[in-house]
Protein backbone atom coordinates (compact mmCIF):
# COMPACT_ATOMS: atom_id res chain seq x y z
CA UNK A 1 0.00 0.00 0.00
CA UNK A 2 1.35 3.42 -0.92
CA UNK A 3 1.94 5.91 1.87
CA UNK A 4 -0.77 8.32 0.68
CA UNK A 5 -3.29 5.47 0.27
CA UNK A 6 -2.60 4.44 3.85
CA UNK A 7 -3.18 7.96 5.12
CA UNK A 8 -6.42 8.30 3.17
CA UNK A 9 -7.66 5.10 4.81
CA UNK A 10 -6.54 6.31 8.24
CA UNK A 11 -8.39 9.61 7.91
CA UNK A 12 -11.53 7.88 6.67
CA UNK A 13 -11.85 5.44 9.52
CA UNK A 14 -9.11 4.61 11.97
CA UNK A 15 -8.49 8.23 12.82
CA UNK A 16 -11.62 8.38 14.95
CA UNK A 17 -9.94 6.24 17.59
CA UNK A 18 -6.50 7.80 17.27
CA UNK A 19 -7.23 11.16 18.89
CA UNK A 20 -8.70 12.02 22.27
CA UNK A 21 -12.01 13.77 22.52
CA UNK A 22 -11.54 17.47 22.94
CA UNK A 23 -14.95 18.71 23.95
CA UNK A 24 -13.38 21.01 26.50
CA UNK A 25 -10.60 22.23 24.20
CA UNK A 26 -11.18 25.52 22.48
CA UNK A 27 -12.04 29.05 23.42
CA UNK A 28 -14.61 31.68 22.79
CA UNK A 29 -12.13 34.18 21.43
CA UNK A 30 -12.05 32.95 17.84
CA UNK A 31 -14.94 30.55 17.54
CA UNK A 32 -17.69 32.41 15.61
CA UNK A 33 -18.98 30.06 12.95
CA UNK A 34 -21.06 32.42 10.87
CA UNK A 35 -20.48 35.51 8.80
CA UNK A 36 -22.30 38.73 9.58
CA UNK A 37 -25.09 37.66 7.27
CA UNK A 38 -25.58 34.51 9.36
CA UNK A 39 -24.40 32.17 6.61
CA UNK A 40 -22.23 29.15 7.34
CA UNK A 41 -22.13 27.87 3.77
CA UNK A 42 -19.52 28.47 1.08
CA UNK A 43 -19.13 31.66 -0.84
CA UNK A 44 -21.11 31.39 -4.07
CA UNK A 45 -19.23 30.95 -7.34
CA UNK A 46 -19.80 34.62 -8.14
CA UNK A 47 -17.56 35.58 -5.22
CA UNK A 48 -14.82 33.07 -6.08
CA UNK A 49 -12.40 35.51 -7.75
CA UNK A 50 -12.78 38.13 -5.03
CA UNK A 51 -12.00 35.67 -2.25
CA UNK A 52 -8.89 34.42 -4.03
CA UNK A 53 -7.68 37.95 -4.83
CA UNK A 54 -7.95 39.18 -1.23
CA UNK A 55 -5.94 36.30 0.20
CA UNK A 56 -3.06 38.38 1.49
CA UNK A 57 -4.92 41.20 3.18
CA UNK A 58 -6.96 44.35 2.81
CA UNK A 59 -5.83 46.72 0.11
CA UNK A 60 -6.32 50.37 -0.65
CA UNK A 61 -8.43 52.67 1.52
CA UNK A 62 -10.44 49.84 3.07
CA UNK A 63 -7.73 49.34 5.69
CA UNK A 64 -8.32 52.69 7.34
CA UNK A 65 -5.95 55.26 8.81
CA UNK A 66 -4.02 54.58 12.03
CA UNK A 67 -4.46 50.85 11.57
CA UNK A 68 -2.56 47.77 10.47
CA UNK A 69 -4.79 46.44 7.71
CA UNK A 70 -7.84 47.62 9.53
CA UNK A 71 -6.80 46.75 13.08
CA UNK A 72 -6.46 49.85 15.30
CA UNK A 73 -3.01 50.65 16.60
CA UNK A 74 -4.56 51.83 19.85
CA UNK A 75 -5.09 48.97 22.30
CA UNK A 76 -8.34 48.23 24.13
CA UNK A 77 -8.42 48.83 27.87
CA UNK A 78 -6.70 45.60 28.90
CA UNK A 79 -4.04 45.78 31.66
CA UNK A 80 -0.47 44.47 31.29
CA UNK A 81 -0.53 43.98 27.51
CA UNK A 82 3.09 45.13 27.20
CA UNK A 83 4.28 43.43 30.37
CA UNK A 84 6.46 45.03 33.01
CA UNK A 85 9.57 46.88 31.98
CA UNK A 86 10.90 49.94 30.18
CA UNK A 87 9.42 49.23 26.75
CA UNK A 88 6.01 50.57 25.72
CA UNK A 89 3.98 49.67 22.61
CA UNK A 90 5.05 52.67 20.54
CA UNK A 91 7.96 53.33 18.21
CA UNK A 92 9.48 56.09 20.34
CA UNK A 93 9.94 53.55 23.12
CA UNK A 94 11.03 50.65 20.89
CA UNK A 95 13.75 52.87 19.40
CA UNK A 96 15.62 52.49 22.70
CA UNK A 97 16.43 48.92 21.66
CA UNK A 98 19.98 47.87 20.77
CA UNK A 99 20.79 44.67 18.87
CA UNK A 100 22.56 42.20 21.20
CA UNK A 101 26.16 41.24 20.62
CA UNK A 102 25.40 37.53 20.33
CA UNK A 103 23.26 38.13 17.27
CA UNK A 104 25.82 40.39 15.59
CA UNK A 105 28.42 37.66 16.18
CA UNK A 106 26.31 34.67 15.07
CA UNK A 107 26.06 35.57 11.34
CA UNK A 108 24.62 32.21 10.22
CA UNK A 109 21.47 30.37 11.22
CA UNK A 110 19.41 27.38 10.06
CA UNK A 111 15.62 27.48 9.83
CA UNK A 112 13.22 24.52 9.92
CA UNK A 113 10.11 25.76 8.14
CA UNK A 114 7.93 22.73 8.92
CA UNK A 115 4.18 22.45 9.27
CA UNK A 116 1.45 20.04 8.08
CA UNK A 117 1.75 21.68 4.67
CA UNK A 118 4.83 19.57 4.00
CA UNK A 119 2.78 16.34 4.11
CA UNK A 120 1.97 16.26 0.35
CA UNK A 121 5.64 17.12 -0.43
CA UNK A 122 4.32 19.63 -2.98
CA UNK A 123 5.89 22.98 -2.09
CA UNK A 124 4.57 26.16 -0.50
CA UNK A 125 1.09 27.40 0.36
CA UNK A 126 -0.46 23.97 -0.09
CA UNK A 127 -3.06 24.64 2.60
CA UNK A 128 -4.42 27.56 0.59
CA UNK A 129 -3.92 26.39 -2.98
CA UNK A 130 -5.62 23.03 -2.40
CA UNK A 131 -8.87 25.04 -2.18
CA UNK A 132 -8.36 26.99 -5.43
CA UNK A 133 -9.76 25.08 -8.40
CA UNK A 134 -7.24 25.07 -11.25
CA UNK A 135 -4.15 25.33 -9.05
CA UNK A 136 -1.61 22.53 -9.35
CA UNK A 137 -1.93 21.73 -5.65
CA UNK A 138 -5.72 21.50 -6.01
CA UNK A 139 -5.05 18.78 -8.59
CA UNK A 140 -2.62 17.09 -6.21
CA UNK A 141 -5.34 17.13 -3.58
CA UNK A 142 -7.86 15.45 -5.88
CA UNK A 143 -5.39 12.84 -7.10
CA UNK A 144 -3.90 11.83 -3.74
CA UNK A 145 -6.40 12.67 -1.00
CA UNK A 146 -9.81 13.51 -2.40
CA UNK A 147 -12.01 16.52 -2.97
CA UNK A 148 -11.59 19.33 -0.38
CA UNK A 149 -15.27 19.06 0.50
CA UNK A 150 -14.55 15.68 2.09
CA UNK A 151 -10.79 15.73 2.78
CA UNK A 152 -9.54 19.15 3.79
CA UNK A 153 -6.51 20.68 5.37
CA UNK A 154 -7.72 19.69 8.82
CA UNK A 155 -7.23 16.07 7.75
CA UNK A 156 -3.69 16.73 6.54
CA UNK A 157 -2.87 18.10 10.00
CA UNK A 158 -3.48 14.62 11.41
CA UNK A 159 -0.95 13.18 8.98
CA UNK A 160 1.99 15.37 9.97
CA UNK A 161 3.33 12.59 12.15
CA UNK A 162 7.10 13.31 12.29
CA UNK A 163 7.54 9.57 12.86
CA UNK A 164 11.31 9.64 12.24
CA UNK A 165 12.04 13.05 13.73
CA UNK A 166 15.18 13.21 15.90
CA UNK A 167 15.64 16.88 16.82
CA UNK A 168 18.94 16.41 18.65
CA UNK A 169 20.52 14.56 15.74
CA UNK A 170 19.32 17.22 13.33
CA UNK A 171 20.62 19.98 15.59
CA UNK A 172 24.03 18.32 15.70
CA UNK A 173 23.99 18.33 11.88
CA UNK A 174 23.05 22.01 11.75
CA UNK A 175 25.73 22.90 14.26
CA UNK A 176 28.31 20.99 12.23
CA UNK A 177 27.18 22.98 9.20
CA UNK A 178 28.24 26.12 11.07
CA UNK A 179 24.94 27.46 12.39
CA UNK A 180 25.03 29.55 15.57
CA UNK A 181 21.28 30.17 15.57
CA UNK A 182 18.30 27.92 14.91
CA UNK A 183 14.79 29.05 13.97
CA UNK A 184 11.63 26.92 14.12
CA UNK A 185 8.24 27.59 12.57
CA UNK A 186 5.69 28.26 15.34
CA UNK A 187 2.79 28.56 12.90
CA UNK A 188 2.13 29.42 9.29
CA UNK A 189 -0.78 31.29 7.67
CA UNK A 190 -2.63 27.98 7.95
CA UNK A 191 -3.42 28.54 11.63
CA UNK A 192 -1.83 25.35 13.03
CA UNK A 193 0.37 25.93 16.10
CA UNK A 194 3.42 23.70 16.46
CA UNK A 195 3.63 23.98 20.25
CA UNK A 196 1.27 23.02 23.08
CA UNK A 197 -0.73 26.18 22.60
CA UNK A 198 -2.98 27.17 25.48
CA UNK A 199 -5.19 29.30 23.27
CA UNK A 200 -5.52 27.24 20.09
CA UNK A 201 -6.69 23.63 20.04
CA UNK A 202 -5.32 22.94 16.55
CA UNK A 203 -1.77 22.35 17.68
CA UNK A 204 0.96 19.72 17.41
CA UNK A 205 0.45 18.43 20.94
CA UNK A 206 -3.19 17.56 20.24
CA UNK A 207 -3.05 16.61 16.55
CA UNK A 208 -0.44 15.09 14.23
CA UNK A 209 2.87 14.37 15.96
CA UNK A 210 1.31 14.68 19.45
CA UNK A 211 4.47 16.45 20.54
CA UNK A 212 5.33 20.00 21.46
CA UNK A 213 7.55 20.58 18.44
CA UNK A 214 8.77 24.01 19.54
CA UNK A 215 9.72 22.72 22.98
CA UNK A 216 11.76 19.87 21.49
CA UNK A 217 13.50 22.15 19.00
CA UNK A 218 14.30 24.70 21.71
CA UNK A 219 15.75 22.07 24.05
CA UNK A 220 17.91 20.58 21.27
CA UNK A 221 19.20 23.99 20.16
CA UNK A 222 20.15 25.05 23.67
CA UNK A 223 21.78 21.69 24.41
CA UNK A 224 24.04 22.17 21.40
CA UNK A 225 24.83 25.79 22.23
CA UNK A 226 22.72 27.43 19.53
CA UNK A 227 20.48 30.41 20.11
CA UNK A 228 16.81 29.68 19.50
CA UNK A 229 14.22 31.60 17.51
CA UNK A 230 10.53 31.07 16.71
CA UNK A 231 8.76 32.39 13.63
CA UNK A 232 5.10 33.47 13.58
CA UNK A 233 3.15 33.73 10.32
CA UNK A 234 -0.47 33.41 11.49
CA UNK A 235 -1.50 37.08 11.40
CA UNK A 236 -2.71 36.68 7.79
CA UNK A 237 -4.92 33.69 8.55
CA UNK A 238 -7.97 35.98 8.52
CA UNK A 239 -7.62 36.59 4.78
CA UNK A 240 -5.41 33.71 3.62
CA UNK A 241 -7.75 30.87 4.51
CA UNK A 242 -11.07 32.25 3.30
CA UNK A 243 -10.60 29.98 0.27
CA UNK A 244 -11.57 27.05 2.53
CA UNK A 245 -15.08 28.53 2.42
CA UNK A 246 -15.20 28.34 -1.38
CA UNK A 247 -16.56 25.65 -3.68
CA UNK A 248 -15.78 24.48 -7.19
CA UNK A 249 -16.99 26.86 -9.89
CA UNK A 250 -17.25 24.14 -12.53
CA UNK A 251 -17.36 20.37 -12.81
CA UNK A 252 -19.41 17.62 -11.18
CA UNK A 253 -19.01 19.07 -7.67
CA UNK A 254 -19.67 22.70 -8.57
CA UNK A 255 -21.33 24.46 -5.66
CA UNK A 256 -20.52 21.77 -3.10
CA UNK A 257 -18.98 23.58 -0.08
CA UNK A 258 -15.39 22.83 0.87
CA UNK A 259 -14.83 21.75 4.44
CA UNK A 260 -14.28 25.32 5.66
CA UNK A 261 -18.00 25.56 6.37
CA UNK A 262 -17.93 22.78 8.98
CA UNK A 263 -18.60 23.50 12.63
CA UNK A 264 -17.68 21.70 15.81
CA UNK A 265 -21.16 20.19 16.08
CA UNK A 266 -20.68 18.46 12.74
CA UNK A 267 -17.64 16.61 14.06
CA UNK A 268 -19.64 14.10 16.07
CA UNK A 269 -18.28 10.65 15.26
CA UNK A 270 -15.39 12.04 13.21
CA UNK A 271 -11.71 11.88 14.17
CA UNK A 272 -11.81 15.63 14.75
CA UNK A 273 -14.70 15.44 17.20
CA UNK A 274 -14.40 18.25 19.73
CA UNK A 275 -12.30 20.48 17.47
CA UNK A 276 -13.83 23.47 15.72
CA UNK A 277 -12.75 23.81 12.06
CA UNK A 278 -13.67 27.49 12.25
CA UNK A 279 -10.72 28.01 14.57
CA UNK A 280 -8.37 26.51 12.00
CA UNK A 281 -9.77 28.08 8.84
CA UNK A 282 -11.05 31.31 10.43
CA UNK A 283 -14.73 32.13 10.18
CA UNK A 284 -16.24 33.20 6.91
CA UNK A 285 -16.49 36.98 6.60
CA UNK A 286 -17.22 39.61 3.99
CA UNK A 287 -14.77 41.14 1.55
CA UNK A 288 -12.70 43.94 3.09
CA UNK A 289 -14.12 43.10 6.52
CA UNK A 290 -11.41 43.96 9.01
CA UNK A 291 -10.28 41.39 11.56
CA UNK A 292 -12.61 41.42 14.54
CA UNK A 293 -11.45 41.95 18.10
CA UNK A 294 -11.76 38.29 19.08
CA UNK A 295 -9.42 37.29 16.23
CA UNK A 296 -6.85 39.92 17.19
CA UNK A 297 -7.02 39.07 20.88
CA UNK A 298 -6.52 35.40 20.11
CA UNK A 299 -3.46 36.18 18.00
CA UNK A 300 -2.02 38.23 20.86
CA UNK A 301 -2.75 35.48 23.40
CA UNK A 302 -1.12 32.80 21.26
CA UNK A 303 2.08 34.74 20.64
CA UNK A 304 2.36 35.76 24.27
CA UNK A 305 1.90 32.13 25.25
CA UNK A 306 4.69 31.16 22.82
CA UNK A 307 7.02 33.70 24.44
CA UNK A 308 6.05 32.70 27.99
CA UNK A 309 6.44 28.96 27.39
CA UNK A 310 9.58 28.90 25.27
CA UNK A 311 11.40 32.20 25.89
CA UNK A 312 12.93 32.47 22.39
CA UNK A 313 16.00 34.59 21.79
CA UNK A 314 14.52 35.65 18.46
CA UNK A 315 10.88 36.30 17.51
CA UNK A 316 10.08 36.68 13.83
CA UNK A 317 6.90 38.01 12.24
CA UNK A 318 6.28 37.32 8.56
CA UNK A 319 4.74 40.75 8.12
CA UNK A 320 5.46 44.30 7.09
CA UNK A 321 5.47 46.07 10.43
CA UNK A 322 4.36 44.60 13.72
CA UNK A 323 1.18 42.71 12.79
CA UNK A 324 -2.46 43.23 13.71
CA UNK A 325 -2.15 46.74 15.08
CA UNK A 326 -2.26 46.95 18.85
CA UNK A 327 -1.61 43.20 19.19
CA UNK A 328 1.73 43.30 17.39
CA UNK A 329 2.85 46.55 19.00
CA UNK A 330 2.14 45.21 22.48
CA UNK A 331 3.75 41.85 21.75
CA UNK A 332 6.89 43.66 20.55
CA UNK A 333 7.13 45.57 23.82
CA UNK A 334 6.20 42.48 25.83
CA UNK A 335 8.89 40.40 24.15
CA UNK A 336 11.58 42.96 24.95
CA UNK A 337 10.41 43.38 28.55
CA UNK A 338 10.09 39.63 29.07
CA UNK A 339 13.59 39.10 27.71
CA UNK A 340 15.06 41.62 30.13
CA UNK A 341 13.34 39.88 33.03
CA UNK A 342 14.53 36.39 32.10
CA UNK A 343 18.11 37.53 31.45
CA UNK A 344 18.79 39.61 34.55
CA UNK A 345 18.28 42.94 32.82
CA UNK A 346 20.51 42.24 29.81
CA UNK A 347 18.86 42.74 26.43
CA UNK A 348 19.35 39.61 24.33
CA UNK A 349 16.15 39.69 22.26
CA UNK A 350 15.93 39.95 18.48
CA UNK A 351 12.62 40.98 16.90
CA UNK A 352 12.25 40.54 13.11
CA UNK A 353 9.73 42.26 10.83
CA UNK A 354 9.79 43.28 7.18
CA UNK A 355 9.45 46.53 5.28
CA UNK A 356 11.11 48.56 8.03
CA UNK A 357 11.35 52.30 7.25
CA UNK A 358 14.62 54.06 8.01
CA UNK A 359 13.19 55.91 11.00
CA UNK A 360 12.31 52.59 12.70
CA UNK A 361 15.42 50.62 11.72
CA UNK A 362 16.99 50.77 15.18
CA UNK A 363 13.88 49.43 16.95
CA UNK A 364 13.97 45.95 15.38
CA UNK A 365 16.16 43.78 13.15
CA UNK A 366 14.80 44.26 9.64
CA UNK A 367 14.29 41.08 7.66
CA UNK A 368 14.67 40.84 3.87
CA UNK A 369 12.88 37.74 2.58
CA UNK A 370 15.08 36.13 -0.08
CA UNK A 371 16.76 39.52 -0.32
CA UNK A 372 19.93 41.51 0.23
CA UNK A 373 21.00 45.15 0.36
CA UNK A 374 23.38 47.07 -1.90
CA UNK A 375 25.23 48.87 0.89
CA UNK A 376 26.52 48.49 4.42
CA UNK A 377 23.51 49.02 6.67
CA UNK A 378 23.85 51.19 9.80
CA UNK A 379 22.01 48.62 11.94
CA UNK A 380 22.06 44.84 12.00
CA UNK A 381 19.68 43.26 9.50
CA UNK A 382 18.74 39.78 8.34
CA UNK A 383 18.56 37.98 5.02
CA UNK A 384 16.57 34.76 4.80
CA UNK A 385 16.33 32.31 1.99
CA UNK A 386 15.76 28.64 1.31
CA UNK A 387 17.72 26.05 -0.63
CA UNK A 388 14.45 25.30 -2.43
CA UNK A 389 10.85 25.99 -1.42
CA UNK A 390 9.89 26.95 2.11
CA UNK A 391 7.88 23.75 2.53
CA UNK A 392 9.26 20.46 1.32
CA UNK A 393 8.99 19.84 -2.42
CA UNK A 394 9.91 16.29 -3.37
CA UNK A 395 10.50 17.29 -7.00
CA UNK A 396 13.55 19.30 -5.96
CA UNK A 397 15.13 16.13 -4.60
CA UNK A 398 14.04 13.90 -7.46
CA UNK A 399 15.45 16.28 -10.07
CA UNK A 400 18.29 17.71 -7.94
CA UNK A 401 17.59 21.40 -8.27
CA UNK A 402 18.25 22.83 -4.83
CA UNK A 403 20.55 25.82 -4.49
CA UNK A 404 24.17 24.81 -4.91
CA UNK A 405 26.60 25.22 -1.99
CA UNK A 406 28.56 27.95 -3.82
CA UNK A 407 25.35 29.98 -4.23
CA UNK A 408 24.65 29.66 -0.52
CA UNK A 409 28.18 30.68 0.45
CA UNK A 410 28.27 33.66 -1.90
CA UNK A 411 24.87 34.89 -0.67
CA UNK A 412 25.96 34.56 2.96
CA UNK A 413 29.30 36.32 2.42
CA UNK A 414 27.61 39.22 0.63
CA UNK A 415 25.14 39.60 3.51
CA UNK A 416 27.79 39.48 6.25
CA UNK A 417 29.94 42.06 4.43
CA UNK A 418 26.99 44.50 4.68
CA UNK A 419 26.31 44.08 8.43
CA UNK A 420 23.75 41.31 8.01
CA UNK A 421 22.98 37.87 9.41
CA UNK A 422 22.12 35.04 7.00
CA UNK A 423 19.35 32.50 7.69
CA UNK A 424 19.01 29.40 5.50
CA UNK A 425 15.86 27.28 5.50
CA UNK A 426 16.30 23.52 5.13
CA UNK A 427 12.78 22.21 4.39
CA UNK A 428 11.94 19.03 6.25
CA UNK A 429 10.20 15.93 4.97
CA UNK A 430 6.88 15.08 6.63
CA UNK A 431 8.46 12.30 8.69
CA UNK A 432 10.90 14.79 10.25
CA UNK A 433 14.06 14.01 8.26
CA UNK A 434 16.24 15.71 5.65
CA UNK A 435 16.83 14.15 2.25
CA UNK A 436 20.25 13.14 0.94
CA UNK A 437 20.75 16.26 -1.18
CA UNK A 438 19.98 18.54 1.76
CA UNK A 439 22.46 16.63 3.91
CA UNK A 440 25.15 16.97 1.23
CA UNK A 441 24.58 20.72 0.97
CA UNK A 442 24.83 21.13 4.74
CA UNK A 443 28.06 19.11 4.81
CA UNK A 444 29.57 21.26 2.07
CA UNK A 445 28.65 24.46 3.92
CA UNK A 446 30.11 23.05 7.13
CA UNK A 447 33.38 22.12 5.45
CA UNK A 448 33.75 25.66 4.14
CA UNK A 449 32.86 27.26 7.47
CA UNK A 450 35.32 25.06 9.32
CA UNK A 451 38.14 26.53 7.23
CA UNK A 452 36.93 30.11 6.78
CA UNK A 453 34.69 30.75 9.76
CA UNK A 454 37.01 33.34 11.27
CA UNK A 455 36.19 35.63 8.33
CA UNK A 456 32.44 35.28 9.12
CA UNK A 457 31.76 34.84 12.84
CA UNK A 458 32.06 37.81 15.21
CA UNK A 459 33.08 40.09 12.36
CA UNK A 460 31.93 43.58 11.49
CA UNK A 461 31.72 45.46 8.21
CA UNK A 462 34.89 47.10 6.92
CA UNK A 463 35.05 50.53 5.29
CA UNK A 464 33.63 49.12 2.05
CA UNK A 465 31.68 45.91 1.59
CA UNK A 466 33.54 44.78 -1.50
CA UNK A 467 34.97 45.30 -4.93
CA UNK A 468 34.75 43.56 -8.29
CA UNK A 469 32.65 43.15 -11.37
CA UNK A 470 29.22 42.33 -9.94
CA UNK A 471 26.86 44.00 -7.49
CA UNK A 472 23.83 42.32 -5.93
CA UNK A 473 20.45 43.94 -6.46
CA UNK A 474 18.87 45.43 -3.36
CA UNK A 475 15.53 44.46 -1.89
CA UNK A 476 13.38 41.54 -0.88
CA UNK A 477 13.27 38.65 -3.37
CA UNK A 478 16.36 40.02 -5.16
CA UNK A 479 18.90 37.88 -3.36
CA UNK A 480 19.39 35.44 -6.21
CA UNK A 481 21.33 38.22 -7.94
CA UNK A 482 24.22 37.05 -5.75
CA UNK A 483 24.43 34.01 -8.04
CA UNK A 484 26.24 36.29 -10.51
CA UNK A 485 29.15 36.76 -8.10
CA UNK A 486 32.33 34.96 -9.13
CA UNK A 487 36.10 34.90 -8.68
CA UNK A 488 36.36 38.49 -9.93
CA UNK A 489 34.41 39.67 -6.87
CA UNK A 490 35.69 40.22 -3.34
CA UNK A 491 33.79 40.90 -0.12
CA UNK A 492 35.33 42.34 3.05
CA UNK A 493 34.80 41.88 6.76
CA UNK A 494 36.98 42.82 9.74
CA UNK A 495 37.56 41.52 13.23
CA UNK A 496 36.23 43.41 16.23
CA UNK A 497 39.73 44.47 17.27
CA UNK A 498 39.96 46.25 13.92
CA UNK A 499 43.50 45.00 13.34
CA UNK A 500 42.65 42.51 10.59
CA UNK A 501 40.63 42.68 7.37
CA UNK A 502 39.27 39.55 5.73
CA UNK A 503 39.16 39.64 1.94
CA UNK A 504 36.86 36.84 0.78
CA UNK A 505 37.42 36.05 -2.89
CA UNK A 506 34.29 34.45 -4.34
CA UNK A 507 36.04 31.79 -6.35
CA UNK A 508 39.55 30.88 -7.50
CA UNK A 509 40.73 33.66 -9.82
CA UNK A 510 42.52 33.07 -13.07
CA UNK A 511 46.19 33.99 -13.31
CA UNK A 512 48.90 33.78 -10.72
CA UNK A 513 47.75 36.37 -8.21
CA UNK A 514 45.01 37.70 -6.00
CA UNK A 515 44.75 41.43 -6.71
CA UNK A 516 42.87 43.51 -4.13
CA UNK A 517 42.62 47.18 -5.05
CA UNK A 518 40.94 48.33 -1.83
CA UNK A 519 44.08 47.34 0.12
CA UNK A 520 46.49 49.47 -1.90
CA UNK A 521 48.22 52.23 0.05
CA UNK A 522 46.63 54.94 -2.12
CA UNK A 523 43.13 53.45 -2.01
CA UNK A 524 40.26 55.59 -0.73
CA UNK A 525 39.87 53.11 2.12
CA UNK A 526 43.28 54.14 3.53
CA UNK A 527 44.04 50.68 4.90
CA UNK A 528 47.51 51.56 6.22
CA UNK A 529 50.52 49.31 6.15
CA UNK A 530 49.99 45.57 5.92
CA UNK A 531 51.95 43.37 8.30
CA UNK A 532 50.96 39.86 7.27
CA UNK A 533 48.80 37.99 4.77
CA UNK A 534 47.40 34.48 5.30
CA UNK A 535 45.07 32.28 3.27
CA UNK A 536 42.79 30.15 5.45
CA UNK A 537 43.33 26.47 4.87
CA UNK A 538 46.70 27.00 3.21
CA UNK A 539 49.84 25.90 5.10
CA UNK A 540 52.18 27.73 2.70
CA UNK A 541 53.77 31.07 3.47
CA UNK A 542 52.40 33.48 0.91
CA UNK A 543 54.40 35.91 -1.20
CA UNK A 544 52.76 39.33 -1.37
CA UNK A 545 53.40 43.00 -2.08
CA UNK A 546 51.47 46.12 -1.18
CA UNK A 547 51.68 48.94 -3.70
CA UNK A 548 49.81 52.18 -4.09
CA UNK A 549 47.33 50.50 -6.42
CA UNK A 550 46.69 47.16 -4.71
CA UNK A 551 47.64 44.26 -2.51
CA UNK A 552 48.96 41.51 -4.77
CA UNK A 553 49.22 37.99 -3.35
CA UNK A 554 50.79 35.09 -5.20
CA UNK A 555 48.38 32.17 -5.30
CA UNK A 556 49.56 28.95 -3.64
CA UNK A 557 49.96 25.77 -5.64
CA UNK A 558 46.88 24.13 -4.14
CA UNK A 559 43.42 25.60 -3.70
CA UNK A 560 42.51 25.24 0.00
CA UNK A 561 38.71 24.98 -0.37
CA UNK A 562 35.79 25.23 -2.75
CA UNK A 563 33.36 28.09 -3.42
CA UNK A 564 35.35 31.02 -1.98
CA UNK A 565 38.66 31.62 -0.25
CA UNK A 566 39.41 34.03 2.57
CA UNK A 567 42.59 36.03 3.03
CA UNK A 568 43.39 37.38 6.48
CA UNK A 569 45.21 40.69 6.14
CA UNK A 570 46.80 41.87 9.39
CA UNK A 571 47.25 45.64 9.60
CA UNK A 572 49.75 47.76 11.43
Amino acid sequence: MHRRDFFKLMAAGAGAAAFPLASNIGYAANSPTAAKDGSTTSFPASDWDAVVKEGWGTTGNQAGADTWDGVPLKAPAIPDLAGTGPFRPDWDSLLNYETPEWYRDAKFGIWAHWSPQCVPEDSDWYARNMYIQGQGQYKTQLNHYGHPSTFGYKDLCAQWTLLNWEPEALMARYKKAGAKLFLALANHHDGFDTWNSKHHAWNAQNIGPHRDVISAWAAAARKHGLRFGATVHAARNWWWFQVAHLCDKTGPLAGVPYDGHLTMDQGQGQWWQGYDPQQLYCRKHGFHENPDESYVRNFYDRVRDLVDQHDPDLLYFDNTGLPLGWAGMNIGAYFYNHNLQTRSGKMEAVLNIKGVPDNQARAVVADYERGVTNRIMPYAWQSETCIGDWHYNRARFLYHYYMKPDQVIHWMVDVVSKNGTFILNIPGKPDGTNDADEIAILEAIGNWMQINGEAIYATRPWKVYGEGVHKAKAGAFAGHSTSELDARDIRFTRNKKDDAVYAIVLGWPEGENFVIKSLGTAAATQPGKIQKVELFGCPEKLAWTQSASSLTVTKPKARPCNFACALKVSLA
